[in-house]
C-alpha cells in the first residue's frame, strides 16, 4: 500500500514533549469549535467546510490511531492520525503523524495539510509536510 506520511515532532521549545492521542483529538475538536464560531459570525456553517470529518476510532488502533472519515466520500474520504515515537541519537523523539492512504482524495491532502499546519502551530512542533518540506514553529534562538 503507497501511503504518504506527514509528521509533527516535538522538539526544544516545544509546548509540550510528546501529545497522546486524546491530545491530539482535543487540539482537532477545538479546530471544529473555532470553525464553527466563525461560520456563526460569518452566518454559514463553515465547520462543515473546514473540517467535513468524523472522527472515527477503531480497537485495532487503540491510543495508536484514529480516522477521519470524509461525511462526502465523494470529496473527502480517509485520514490516518496517529502517535508514536523513535529512537534518534540515543533519544526518543515523540511525533504525531499524519497519513494519506492511497484512496485518499486531493481534498483529503488539502485538509491533511491543513491541520498538519495548525497542530504544529499549536504544539510549536517542526512539521515534515507530504513534499519533504520543512516548518519550523517552535521558537528559535536568534
Amino acid at each position: 500500500m503507497n501511503m504518504q506520511s506527514a509528521y509533527i515532532y516535538f522538539v526544544e521549545g516545544s509546548t509540550v514533549p510528546q501529545a497522546s492521542l486524546a491530545d491530539v483529538k482535543e487540539k482537532l475538536v477545538r479546530y471544529r469549535e473555532m470553525t464553527k464560531k466563525t461560520g456563526q459570525q460569518l452566518g454559514w456553517a463553515y465547520d462543515e467546510a473546514a473540517f467535513p470529518y468524523v472522527i472515527e476510532e477503531r480497537p485495532e488502533g487503540k491510543d495508536s490511531w484514529f480516522l477521519l472519515r470524509g461525511k462526502d466520500p465523494k470529496s473527502y474520504k480517509t485520514i490516518i492520525v496517529g502517535v508514536g515515537s523513535r529512537q534518534e541519537n540515543d533519544q526518543e523523539k515523540h511525533y504525531i503523524q499524519i497519513a494519506l492512504p492511497e484512496s485518499a482524495t486531493h481534498g483529503d491532502k488539502g485538509k491533511a495539510n491543513e491541520f498538519c499546519r495548525y497542530l504544529a502551530k499549536e504544539f510549536k512542533g517542526e512539521l515534515h509536510l507530504f513534499n519533504k518540506r520543512v516548518q519550523y514553529f517552535q521558537p528559535r534562538k536568534p
